[in-house]
């Protein structure tokens, strides 16, 4: 940032500065009073003041300037000029937060040298703060299904704009990771991305998390939306948050600023919002939990995240993923994945979605014996997929059908397994199977079974669970 604020009332001196400033190849803009200071401040952050201590016919002096700039823009440079300069006002001027004080009449080469050097110091504060705030969690989206697809493509559509995103989904299928992916993506990269997790913050403390605080005591203390200025801000469950935060939350979306607790004057603030839930929002407005108005600023893109059994056919995919993820980062044993363990893998029922799976894979390598290949015999919580229970025998209700209708219930649960393991592919699953494709067409007529299409794959179900 090489632009640079210069604020004195004598209209020639601050022309002076600028035009010896642009010289030496800074971008420069002026103010003559307070007011005129605090509306460039407002425009936009610079990169270097230079303030005058003695601001004629002003409301403000520039130490009550210098104040607003440490506590609304800290890494802003400050360097104090004054013609009336003593050792108690450069004192004063230090304590503020000011960078150097020069005294008037200076020396132009001094004050090139003091601009450097606090450009260059404000230059590593920035690189250090972006260093510390790094995130090094994956961004990394894995998958080839037609569901994956469909999802990564509209993330994409979103990853230039600063639209506001919702994303809607259950708890474990990648909410977050999309939202990471699209901060990734964006040109909001080199930025923070801050998350809230709204259920995870007592109602109490939610406005000191999200807004700071100002007290004698303890001094300035930044916010999450403060720590994510220029960047993004994740609302994780957003429907967790409390019924007081969400109006002040909304008029945050307004007006880009707010206030610290404790404090009174504003800070604005540069943000994208992407919010995620895994409640229904509708129903959460109907029951007066929550705030209609703060659902449609949100809510300006909706994107839905599909759960784990919309994407069976990227279970192999996530499951090798993890392996080479946990053997690079915990140093577990590198182990292929066996093709009857994936297949079992894909036929197996996934409440927890992503997570669940990411679980398992991380158990299996920390009690798995060997380094042999995974296979199915490996894999915890068969009975899932198998309809068997843990001691091997036959599920309660198969046991009290008659052999008709029992082989009729397991081959329509087996056919549906393997349909959606493939994504809906009839071609694939005949193959597996070992029917021709005509048979198996007939075949899941007589069971009633259909396949209908469910963010953008097909998933085989019953003909009277069609929505």
């Amino acid at each position: 940032m090489t632009d640079i604020l210069v604020v004195d009332d004598e209209r020639d001196i601050r022309e002076l500065i600028c035009d010896i400033l642009q010289d030496e190849g800074y971008s420069t803009r002026m103010a003559g009073s307070s007011d005129e200071c605090m509306a460039e401040l407002n425009r936009a952050a610079p990169g270097l003041m230079i303030l005058d201590i003695w601001l004629k016919d002003s409301s403000m002096d520039g130490i009550d300037i210098l104040g607003h700039v440490k506590r609304d823009n800290p890494d802003v440079p400050v360097v104090i000029i004054s013609g009336h300069g003593n050792i108690e006002i450069a004192v004063a001027a230090i304590k503020q937060g000011a960078y150097d004080f020069i005294e008037k009449p200076f020396n132009i080469d001094q004050l090139l040298v003091v601009i450097r050097r606090a450009m260059e110091t404000s230059r590593l504060r920035r690189e250090n703060a972006s260093l510390r705030r790094q995130d090094t969690k994956p961004t990394e989206m894995v998958g080839a299904g037609v569901a994956f697809r469909t999802l990564k493509g509209q993330l994409d559509k979103v990853t230039k704009s600063n639209g506001r995103v919702m994303l809607t989904g259950g708890p474990g299928s990648g909410k977050e990771m999309a939202a990471r992916y699209i901060h990734a993506q964006s040109n909001r990269a080199d930025a923070p991305f801050v998350t809230v997790s709204s259920a995870a913050v007592q109602p109490d403390h939610m406005e000191e998390v999200l807004f700071g605080r100002e007290s004698a005591d303890r001094g300035l203390e930044q916010g999450l939306l403060e720590q994510a200025h220029g960047g993004v801000i994740y609302f994780d469950e957003v429907a967790d948050m409390p019924p007081g935060t969400q109006s002040k939350i909304l008029r945050v979306l307004v007006d880009q600023s707010f206030t610290r607790v404790g404090g009174t004057a504003k800070v604005r603030v540069d943000l994208r919002v992407i919010s995620s839930t895994s409640r229904d929002l509708a129903a959460e407005i109907a029951a007066g939990r929550f705030r209609e108005e703060l659902y449609h600023r949100l809510n300006v893109v909706p994107i839905e995240v599909p759960s784990l059994e919309e994407r069976r056919d990227d279970i192999p995919d996530l499951a090798r993923h993890f392996i080479v993820e946990f053997n690079r980062d915990q140093g577990l044993p590198l182990r292929a994945l066996g093709e009857d363990a994936a297949a079992m893998l894909q036929t197996m029922r996934w409440p927890g979605n992503v997570r669940q799976l990411r679980n398992m894979i991380e158990r299996v390598l920390i009690l798995g014996d060997g380094t042999g290949p995974i296979e199915a015999r490996d894999l915890p919580g068969q009975s899932e997929a198998t309809g068997e229970d843990e001691g091997g025998a036959l599920s309660a209700t198969l046991t009290t059908l008659p052999l008709r209708e029992a082989r009729e219930l397991f081959e329509r649960q087996y056919l549906i397994a393997q349909i959606n393991r493939f994504g809906g592919n009839i071609s694939r699953t005949a193959s597996f199977v070992v029917m021709e494709r005509s048979a198996l067409h007939r075949k899941l007529k007589s069971l009633g079974v259909v396949t209908t299409s469910k963010s953008g794959a097909r998933i085989a179900q019953m003909e009277d669970e069609e929505e």
